[in-house]
């Protein structure tokens, strides 16, 4: 009986096995998964600034054309204005839900360019799919307004779908197999870091299409009318966040060309070859920051030649994964164990996965592992499609296996307003409610785990008046007829044992779990 008192120190250990466990789980979240996801959303906040600063000269030129002839632009510019304000509404309400998820998870001072909390999982969820609300849809339901907007500007079909491609709220493949909504593939069981990430790509999509609005707008007016003013070199990357031992690719460019002239590109001190055509394409052996700058040297009509510098970076990370179960740092064997399996910078239908000792098979937007042998160690295996085009593996981790623990027994009833009550421990039961149940059933519920038990069979002990023993069997999970004529005839006070308990698990075990005692009310 001691043994299952919640003060014992039996209990008393137990508890503090599952807080230790809880808190190596915690700890095991890579902070370069976390730094991963930083790098990504510094590199697209410097995008949308740029986006929007060139945005903002377009329009400038716009209004500076409208002022010197109105007449021939009011068509063009009264669309542009619109354009503008519908992109600036759109911009500034992402905006808000970036400052709303990040206050949820990192308090009311909470920055979304300064994450306290980028692993928390709770917050975008909260936020995107709040009761009676819906964040998620009603942004759903803004971007496709705004997608239909935008390309009913466009008149390049090309440029038209590459800005629908780019607003698209199509759920993916594998979203649509796993019956998902492009608004619960997006945000739920989101880590903040990755919500804010995919919020800040949207921006800078809004920017995108924008940009391309506007500068037809102003192609339109009459491009005899104007002359560049302005020559910049880009770098344009296929990517600013790669993998030790892949590549880094960046296309390096004028944003005016001359088709007839080509241009000499010198990057990080050397000539890039004229074949090239513009491509850059480097090695990496080593993780850290590296700087692709140099300047593009261009010939003039006048005979003299034109310098225009280029500066940007890109990093590079050590190959990684993030594989966690979600019950804690262990598997059990025999059961369907959720997994977590992601790669920072690859999409999901990029990413797979093995395991040693069981299967291993996709659910949804995670994994479900059943290891087999008890006590034999579980590696999982993470396997990642790069941008470049090749297959690395990225991560290994290995788990414990160990069999699922024993349920308790417990008698559910219904308290006077018909609420159903869990009676799991030994202590005082008012008859008339035990008299109303008609089974036992048992469970793993520890805060951590909560898992259901089939119960098999059980026995029943009470003392008559003599003193004497009497033990009645069940019906299977179910009070059997002696049983129940048992509780009717003993008196309040009385004490009455649930003993002999088998219940099978999910693993098909059969176990011989603890008793209970009832005191009847």
């Amino acid at each position: 009986m001691a043994a299952n008192d919640p003060n014992s120190p039996r209990q008393k250990m137990i508890n503090l096995m599952y807080l230790v466990f809880i808190a190596m789980l915690a700890l095991n979240v890579s902070n370069e998964v976390l730094d991963g996801f930083e790098l990504v959303e510094e590199s697209l906040l410097r995008s949308v600034k740029a986006s929007s600063d060139k945005n903002n000269l377009v329009f400038n030129d716009l209004e500076t054309y409208h002022t010197a002839n109105s007449k021939k632009t009011e068509e063009f510019f009264a669309k542009a204005e619109q354009v503008k304000q519908t992109s600036d509404t759109l911009f500034n309400y992402i905006q808000d839900l970036k400052v709303r998820i990040v206050r949820k998870g990192d308090g009311k001072d909470g920055n979304p360019e300064k994450l306290e909390h980028p692993d928390d999982l709770n917050a975008s969820f909260e936020v995107m799919f709040e009761r009676g609300k819906n964040e998620a849809k009603n942004l759903k339901n803004k971007v496709d307004s705004y997608r239909t907007y935008v390309s009913s500007l466009v008149t390049d079909s090309i440029k038209r779908h590459i800005i629908e491609s780019n607003l698209s709220t199509e759920p993916s493949k594998k979203a649509k197999e796993n019956n998902q909504t492009w608004e619960e593939s997006m945000f739920s069981n989101m880590p903040m870091a990755a919500a804010v990430t995919l919020l800040t790509k949207m921006q800078n999509d809004v920017r995108d299409a924008e940009g391309e609005i506007l500068s037809e707008l102003l192609r339109n007016i009459d491009v005899g009318d104007f002359r560049v003013n302005k020559i910049e070199a880009l770098v344009i990357p296929q990517s600013q966040v790669v993998m030790r031992g892949g590549s880094y690719s960046a296309d390096i460019v004028l944003s005016a060309i001359d088709s007839t002239k080509r241009p000499r590109i010198f990057v990080n001190g050397k000539d890039l070859p004229e074949g090239a055509n513009g491509k850059y394409i480097v090695g990496t052996g080593s993780t850290g920051t590296f700087p692709v700058q140099g300047y593009i040297e261009m010939a003039r009509g006048d005979g003299s030649t034109g310098r225009y510098d280029f500066s940007s970076q890109y990093y590079v990370q050590e190959q990684s994964a993030t594989i966690e179960s979600t019950l804690m740092n262990v598997l059990y064997a025999g059961y369907k164990n959720p997994i977590n399996i992601a790669v920072p910078g690859v999409t999901s239908q990029n990413v797979k996965a093995t395991m040693t000792n069981g299967s291993l098979t996709e659910n949804g937007n995670g994994w479900i592992a059943v290891p087999s042998k008890i006590g034999t160690d579980a590696v999982f295996s993470v396997v990642a499609k790069t941008a470049d085009g090749r297959t690395q593996e990225v991560a290994k981790k290995t788990f414990r296996v160990r069999a699922l623990p024993d349920p308790s027994p417990y008698i559910e009833y219904k308290d006077a307003g018909g609420n159903p009550v869990r009676f799991q421990k030994s202590g005082r039961l008012a008859k008339s409610a035990l008299q109303n149940v008609n089974e036992l059933k048992a469970a793993i519920d520890d805060g951590i785990l909560n898992i259901e038990f089939q119960v098999v069979s059980f026995s029943m002990r009470a003392f008559d008046s003599m003193g004497s023993s009497i033990l009645i069997a069940s019906d299977g999970p179910r009070f059997s007829q002696r049983q129940k004529e048992m509780i009717s005839s003993l008196q309040r006070g009385k004490a009455l044992y649930v003993t002999e308990v088998i219940a099978k698990g999910p693993d098909g075990r059969e176990r011989k779990i603890s008793l209970l005692e009832i005191i009847l009310n």
